[in-house]
């Protein structure tokens, strides 16, 4: 099955186009508008440096219910300590910068190509985009970035320069989003790290089932910088 060629109209075709891997279809652009377009169809971005932009609709699709998280006895131990803070939305550009300067054991993350870190920094001024970071001291020592849209979060990336610090972002964002009454947190691609944190894969079709369940919620828009506090962004 050819890979669909998107053009200046912002649509794409049905997610069960997709070839085996997920892979949907080429082309189009980073702009705020199709980007939450695709997102609410299940559908996100993942490309390197030099390539088109490529989207993709995994199936099976990696999932974490809020209510599912698990938290190691070890990580219990590092939360209880006392050693990291979290705050949201107070540096997001420094936390993607960082998730994309991460290495990996597949390399570099250089999959968050310059123009994928200002689309997004884009959709954080806009409200849509949030990053949560974890501080030593003074020190930025780790952090996620991600989508809210109705009561759906679309988990991209996370970086750690401590050992643990991003899955204090995980576990914090995560009562965060129980206690907001989020539904399921998109992990979009499966890794042993989410599948141990208690995400599980589920069809396709029922993730967009799911995700147009949430989706009917009302979207909580703006900062999210008093959440560590128990605040509440406003809804639209």
């Amino acid at each position: 099955m050819p890979v669909h060629a998107l053009g200046r109209q912002i649509a794409f075709p049905l997610v069960e186009m997709a070839e085996p891997d997920g892979l949907l279809a080429v082309g189009g652009d980073l702009s705020p508008a199709r980007l939450i377009h695709a997102y609410t169809l299940g559908i996100f971005p993942w490309y390197g440096p030099g390539a088109p932009i490529l989207w993709w609709s995994p199936d099976p699709r990696l999932v974490l219910f809020p209510e599912d998280l698990h938290i190691p006895r070890s990580l219990r131990r590092v939360l209880n300590s006392g050693r990291f803070c979290v705050t949201y939305d107070t540096c997001f550009d420094e936390v993607i910068a960082a998730c994309a300067n991460t290495s990996r054991r597949q390399g570099p993350g250089t999959w968050l190509v310059p123009e994928m870190q200002q689309a997004y920094c884009l959709l954080h001024q806009a409200g849509v985009a949030h990053s949560v970071e974890v501080w030593e001291k003074n020190d930025l020592v780790g952090g996620l970035y991600g989508l809210a849209l109705g009561r759906a979060f679309f988990g991209e990336s996370m970086f750690h320069a401590r050992a643990n610090a991003s899955k204090v972002a995980l576990v914090d964002l995560i009562g965060i989003l129980r206690a907001w009454k989020f539904q399921l947190v998109d992990c979009q691609q499966t890794t042993e790290h989410m599948l141990r944190h208690g995400a599980r894969e589920i069809p396709r079709q029922l993730f967009l089932k799911l995700l147009q369940q949430a989706l009917e919620e009302p979207s909580l828009v703006g900062p999210w910088t008093d959440a560590s506090g128990g605040g509440h962004p406003r809804t639209r």
